[in-house]
């Protein structure tokens, strides 16, 4: 922006100044006005018309300012309000989902009565490569797990077992890890076979199918669930399903690989089922 104070300015400013002076002297002189009025007045004239021009200036730009002002006010209150209106949003997903969980938590307790169950919170996943663990908020002090304990979904979806019990805090393994192994069942096929983590696989979010008996084919997408054999797990627990089917570099046999039913990183409550009914499915 330019300087209001020229030279220009300031001459014309003087020039305002000694004209109001001869005015002052002319009126003290005649009583009147005077020829000197008379002249300052045809002299000033511009001057008031240049003084009105740059009021009206200012005026403008003021009002401009205080127009850019109101819309900043209104701006940053129309995002307080949008703000208001995403937290009810997700504060009704929230309970959207809240809902839906339990609903499916009531629906597999009764189909499992005979189960006992603790409901916890995962606080957090392993920070290591070499292992796939998560920490819950339950513990020796404020639950009653044990070590081995199934941890499931609301959806009877096996997702790992109890390893170690804090005071307040515990730590599961998920199926991804190389430490777990469950017997399980393929789907209609009603073969028996293993599943387990695998550490090559682990990383790409699955986990292996094993020592596979029977005689009909194993398929992509035939579902897997825990036999019951062994009455380490409840029968009838979801892991996955079936990816690729490979055969043995012996030339023996075949193997598989299972995608978990749900992603673990979308997982954030589990049950630890801590006491059930041991039967196996056949």
């Amino acid at each position: 922006m330019k300087t209001l104070f020229t030279k220009k300015t300031i001459t014309i400013a003087a020039c305002a100044v000694i004209i109001a002076i001869i005015t002052l002297v002319s009126v003290n002189a005649f009583g009147t006005g005077g020829p000197v009025t008379g002249l300052a007045n045809a002299v000033s004239r511009p001057l008031k018309t240049w003084a009105s021009a740059i009021a009206r200036k200012f005026e403008s730009i003021y009002g401009s300012i205080y127009r850019y002002e109101n819309l900043v006010v209104e701006y940053e209150n129309v995002l307080k309000e949008l703000e208001k209106l995403r937290e009810t949003s997700r504060e009704a997903s929230d309970l959207e989902a809240e809902v839906k969980r339990l609903h499916a938590l009531f629906g597999f307790r009764e189909r499992n009565s005979g189960h006992v169950y603790e409901s916890a919170q995962i606080v957090s996943p392993s920070s290591s490569n070499w292992s796939s663990t998560y920490t819950i908020n339950r513990g020796s002090e404020n639950s009653d797990i044990s070590p081995g304990n199934s941890v499931i979904t609301e959806y009877g979806v096996l997702i790992g077992r109890v390893t170690d019990i804090g005071a307040i805090t515990s730590t599961f393994v998920s199926v991804l890890d190389t430490t777990f192994s469950a017997s399980v069942l393929i789907g209609e096929n009603g073969a028996s076979a293993t599943a387990k983590g695998d550490f090559s696989y682990m990383n790409q979010g699955l986990l292996t199918l094993d020592h596979i008996t029977g005689d009909n084919p194993v398929l992509p997408g035939d579902a897997i669930v825990t036999s019951g054999s062994g009455g380490v797990f409840p029968a009838g627990l979801v892991i996955g399903e079936v990816v690729e089917v490979f055969n043995h570099s012996t030339g023996v046999g075949q193997y598989a690989t299972i995608r978990p039913t749900l992603p673990l990183e979308m997982i954030t409550y589990v049950v630890i089922i801590t006491e059930f009914d041991v039967a196996e499915i056949w």
